[in-house]
Order: C-alpha cells, then sequence, then structure tokens
C-alpha cells in the first residue's frame, strides 16, 4: 500500500520521491509543476509491474535500510537477501557550482554497487506519459535508451548491459552500474566516471551550503533536515517556491480535499524564504524577489493572485485526471488549482513582508532602494483599501467569503513595513502616510476583531469563531506575546481548537464538511505562541512529541491524523517543514549557553 513514507531527493529542478525499497515513485519532467514521468504513487496500487514508476528489485529480498549521507539529500538504499547479498543505491540530482554558474541538470542519477554477496537484480523503469494515460515509447543506442512521448524526451545513459534493462530480466550485479536520467542529450565520457564525478561535487556542494547555515544548537539534525526540504522546493530557475512536491494527496482518508499543491503561493514561499534567511541562507530569498516582482510587473493594477505557476504565469485552470485512480485509490486527480481565481487580501501583505528583508539586510549585494519602495507602495495602497473587505482568507474557503482577520492583520503588516522601510529610506512624508495608515487598520481589527466574551481574537470581523492563523498575530508584530489580549487568544484556541496534541485550524463546517485531520503548520504555531507567553517547558514536550512524528526520514506532510499520526496531505509541505525550523530556534538554548 502506498504511503508517505517516502524520501526526497532534488536539485531545485527536478526532484523526486522515493521509497524504502528504492522505488521511484514520484518525479516530474522537466521541472516540480511538468509531467509525471513517475507516478506510481497516484495509481492506487503498489504493483511491481506497474506503470509510471523507476524500480531496482534485488531478487529474495529480505529488508532494506535507506538514509541520507549526511548533510545532503542524497540518499543511500541498502537492500539485503536471504543468501547475505547486500546492494546499495545511490540517488541525487546533481547540483554544483561549474563554470561559475549553478550546475542543476533535469537529472536523476542511481549508482547502484555490490557490498556483498552475488545478487541478482532486476530493473523496471517505466515512465508513463499525459498523467499515466500511456507508456512511453522507447528506442535505444548503444548505451541508452530514450523515452519519447511526454512534455520532454528523456534519455537514461548507462554502463550497464542494455538487453536486461529494455526486457526487465534478472542479471547478476558485478561492481557498480550507473544510470543517469536526463534530458535527450549525448553523453561525451564515461557514464561511470561522470556519475562519480557528480556525486563526489554534489555532496560537497551541499555541505558547503549546510556549513553556511546559522543554526540553532539544539535539533540541528532536525533543522537541517527541514532547511533542505525548503531548499529543495526553491525553483533554482525562476526563484518560484512551491507548496509541495505533490498533487491530490487527499487530507484524510476519503476526502475530497485533494489538489495540487505544485505552484508558488504568495503567502507560503514567504514563510519559506523569511525561514531560510533567518538561517542566513539568503540566495533563495533574493532569488524570490526577482520572481515575486516580475509578478507584480505583470499584475493588472497590481492586484495579486494567491498563487501563480513556477514562471509567473498567472492562469491555473483546475481539471480532473481520468487516468490516475489517485493515493490508494481516492481520487480525483487534479491538475491545475483553481485557487488562483479567489480573492485573498493577505497576499499584498505577504509580497511586501518578503522584500521588506532587502532593505535592511547588509549581507545582500542589491539592497532596497527608492524605486522598489515605489514598486512596493501599490500593493500597499491595496492593502489600505481591501483589509476590511471580505474575501476567502488564508484557509481558501471554495464557497464563502469573509473579513477574515488574519487577511486584515497581514494587510496592516503590510502598511506597517512600508512606514519602516520610509524611515529606513529617510522618506519622512512616506513614514509619516504609512505609520498613519497601518495606525488606522490596526485600530480597526482591535475594535472589530476582538471578542471580549470569549476573551479571544476571533476569526473574522464581529464574528464568534475562531480558528489557527490568529497564532500568528504575533509573529507578525501585530500584539506582543504577554499582551493579554493574545494570552486569551491561545488559551481559546487550545480550548476549542486542539485536539490531542493537535491543533486544527478550524472546527466549524466549511464547503467539504468539518475538517478531519490536523493541520500540521498549526501546531507549530501553536508551540511557538506557547513559548512566547511564558509555557515554554509545555512547548517543548509538544514539540519532541510532533517530531517523533515525522517520517522516517524527518519528513512532514501537510495534515495528520490526531490519533494514529498518519501523514496525509500534499508531501513534502512546506508549511510544515517552516513550522519546524520556527520552532526549533524558539525553543533552543543560545548557543553561548550551551557550555
Amino acid at each position: 500500500m502506498n504511503s508517505l513514507e517516502l524520501a526526497l531527493v532534488g536539485n531545485g529542478t527536478i526532484s523526486a520521491l522515493i521509497t524504502s525499497d528504492a522505488d521511484i515513485t514520484w518525479a516530474c519532467f522537466p521541472r516540480f509543476d511538468g509531467d509525471p514521468a513517475f507516478c506510481s504513487l497516484l495509481t492506487g496500487s503498489d504493483a511491481p509491474d506497474g506503470l509510471g514508476h523507476f524500480g531496482i528489485e534485488l531478487l529474495g529480498m529480505t529488508h532494506s535500510e535507506q538514509t541520507f549521507i549526511e548533510n545532503t539529500p542524497v540518499l543511500v538504499t541498502r537492500l539485503f537477501d536471504a543468501t547475505g547479498g547486500v546492494i546499495e543505491i545511490t540517488d541525487f540530482a546533481p547540483l554544483f557550482q561549474q563554470n561559475s554558474r549553478l550546475f542543476c541538470p533535469m537529472s536523476l542519477v542511481r549508482r547502484v554497487t555490490v557490498v556483498s554477496g552475488h545478487p541478482r537484480i532486476r530493473v523496471r523503469l517505466r515512465p508513463a506519459c499525459q498523467y499515466g494515460r500511456y507508456p512511453a515509447e522507447r528506442t535505444y543506442g548503444s548505451h541508452h535508451i530514450r523515452f519519447i512521448g511526454g512534455d520532454v524526451v528523456l534519455r537514461l545513459t548507462t554502463d550497464a548491459s542494455l538487453t536486461p534493462l529494455l526486457e526487465e530480466t534478472p542479471f547478476f550485479l558485478d561492481g557498480t552500474i550507473t544510470m543517469i536520467l536526463g534530458p535527450d542529450e549525448t553523453v561525451t565520457e564515461s557514464t561511470g566516471v561522470l556519475g562519480r564525478r557528480f556525486l563526489e561535487e554534489t555532496v560537497s556542494h551541499w555541505r558547503d551550503w549546510v556549513r553556511a547555515l546559522a543554526i540553532p544548537f539544539e535539533w540541528q539534525d532536525v533543522v537541517i533536515r527541514s532547511a533542505i526540504a525548503l531548499k529543495l522546493n526553491a525553483h533554482e530557475d525562476t526563484g518560484a517556491v512551491v507548496a509541495a512536491m505533490t498533487t491530490s494527496i487527499p487530507e484524510a482518508t476519503g476526502s475530497p480535499r485533494n489538489w495540487d499543491y505544485r505552484f508558488c503561493w504568495i503567502r507560503d514561499a514567504y514563510f519559506v524564504v523569511d525561514a531560510l534567511n533567518r538561517l542566513g541562507a539568503t540566495r533563495t530569498m533574493e532569488r524570490y524577489l526577482a520572481y515575486i516582482l516580475n509578478v507584480i510587473a505583470s499584475a493588472e493594477d497590481g492586484r495579486l493572485q494567491p498563487l501563480y505557476t513556477i514562471s509567473g504565469r498567472s492562469n491555473i485552470e483546475e481539471r480532473v485526471i481520468e487516468t490516475l485512480p489517485g493515493y490508494r485509490g481516492m481520487g480525483p486527480v487534479r491538475v491545475g488549482n483553481e485557487a488562483y481565481r479567489q480573492i485573498q487580501h493577505d497576499v499584498y501583505g505577504a509580497a511586501i513582508l518578503a522584500a521588506t528583508h532587502v532593505f535592511f539586510d547588509l549581507r545582500l549585494e542589491q539592497r532596497g532602494d527608492e524605486a522598489l519602495f515605489a514598486r512596493l507602495e501599490v500593493l500597499g495602497h491595496h492593502a489600505a483599501a481591501l483589509y476590511d473587505q471580505p474575501d476567502a482568507g488564508i484557509w481558501e474557503l471554495r464557497g464563502s467569503e469573509h473579513v477574515h482577520t488574519f487577511s486584515s492583520v497581514m494587510c496592516w503588516a503590510g502598511c506597517d513595513r512600508l512606514a519602516r522601510i520610509a524611515a529606513q529610506l529617510g522618506n519622512h512624508g512616506r513614514y509619516a502616510f504609512w505609520r498613519a495608515t497601518a495606525d488606522g487598520i490596526h485600530d480597526e481589527i482591535c475594535r472589530r476583531c476582538w471578542n471580549a466574551d470569549l476573551n479571544s481574537f476571533v476569526a473574522t470581523m464581529d464574528g464568534s469563531t475562531l480558528d489557527a492563523s490568529l497564532l500568528r498575530m504575533q509573529d507578525v508584530g501585530f500584539v506582543a506575546a504577554k499582551d493579554p489580549r493574545f494570552v486569551g487568544t491561545v488559551h481559546a484556541i487550545e480550548r476549542d481548537l486542539r485536539r490531542g496534541n493537535f491543533i486544527y485550524r478550524y472546527v466549524i463546517e466549511d464547503d467539504f464538511g468539518k475538517p478531519e485531520n490536523a493541520f500540521l503548520a498549526c501546531t507549530f504555531w501553536y508551540i511557538n505562541a506557547l513559548a512566547d507567553i511564558g509555557r515554554e517547558a509545555e512547548a517543548r514536550a509538544l514539540f519532541e512529541h510532533v517530531l517523533a512524528c515525522r517520517n522516517r526520514h524527518g519528513l512532514f506532510a501537510e495534515h495528520i491524523d490526531p490519533v494514529t499520526h498518519e501523514q496525509w496531505g500534499n508531501f513534502v509541505q512546506t508549511y510544515s517543514m517552516v513550522g519546524v525550523i520556527s520552532s526549533a530556534q524558539r525553543l533552543s538554548i543560545p548557543w553561548d549557553r550551551a557550555f
């Protein structure tokens, strides 16, 4: 049965999800939102003869072991057979500096090595086309197999014998074989030598990247793995940050809440670049800023959508794919996301917050100036005009609109940051304007979003229900952590939205009924809030409990069953991984108190 006990490898151009027995079960080409040549994650079956996977089978296998090479997304899987035979499979996507630029090709490398014994293996390479509609056509030469029919022509170049690969017949493995799956380009040097060089340089690149991170003293391995996962969700070419690598993993058993997350949400991307920036990984923020500025320049009258394609296109029509039955057979499978049509006013604040760093961070090569400030002011004017208008909100309700408190707070945050930027630039006139605008919005939110009967802020203006996004009010600076109103809000949320050790985003019925599983990011927001209001011991205990629910590779999906702890929703979910980093940073003892 398919599960989310998967490993993620990638290089910012493509990615792959790999099972514990080394089967590539999900990988899209030529980029994250492309046609999944390997799509068996959504076939509803893990049958070895299915279409859309890349398996390396050890005959007579008894068990497997799997781990990442330390501080890298290079995956090593060991398969064991009953006679003492052991093979080692190393999977990665090349990523390193070459010729003064970052080399991140549309390629996956698989190196298979004998560790002991006389193992026999079978390679099943069955890429699909058009979301599992039909198998790719094959042609071959002396050392390669071409797969034709998808969005791109793929070529497998190898130093293994082609006949057993083409006919899927078992063969004895002797030494090491290398398989490089990538664009239809001739490999001019020895495949084995090239694969080894790619591996060495990729490992070195990632270790250098990790070495530069400003990680907390405690939970270092947890933060490093989370940071790598976030980095892999950032598209190197355009700077876009996708919310997750998959589509249509439902939020719960049989749930119709199964969407395509392979796009860039302005809100989610801000959280990612903010988390990486706090770790010192500034390049992702700089690349994303270039992406979002291009989006803003293309937006009519500066009006923003909630999400865009990786290339910044605005049209993301949603359609149902009939050829794939879905995760564990739970369809429908969707491509595209109709939420791009929604009105979500928090995007203006999120875009401004993402750009704020460049006006203050002295590490950056390109600093914010008056021209960039003028661009951001266009967004600020929208925020000021829309903060008290109804929208679909952070949870993207499809059947109703309200004036959501979180959206209003993010509009305030955008105006507040414009005031701070103006002060930094010495523009006193614009500072006065944006400070007065932000203060006016703040007063209105405090008046209409505070419910004295509940002793809490509420989810909507003049409303009486709660949602977990209220826990973000302190993080964006709207209220102080010790403000009795924020403390009261935390108490109200834990009373109404906590189930076991997890926080639900809300519990009221929406377009699809009541939410069945907990939204993991909300639990991290709650952990942070507990620490902020002085309940640090509880926060640490809860953080450790949630960390124990990660999959074997330290990764999270979007949702979790609060009873069984099974993960649900699209994977790897950036919201969740950001939560891991933010809570670890919040709770860790400082380095200067560690010794």
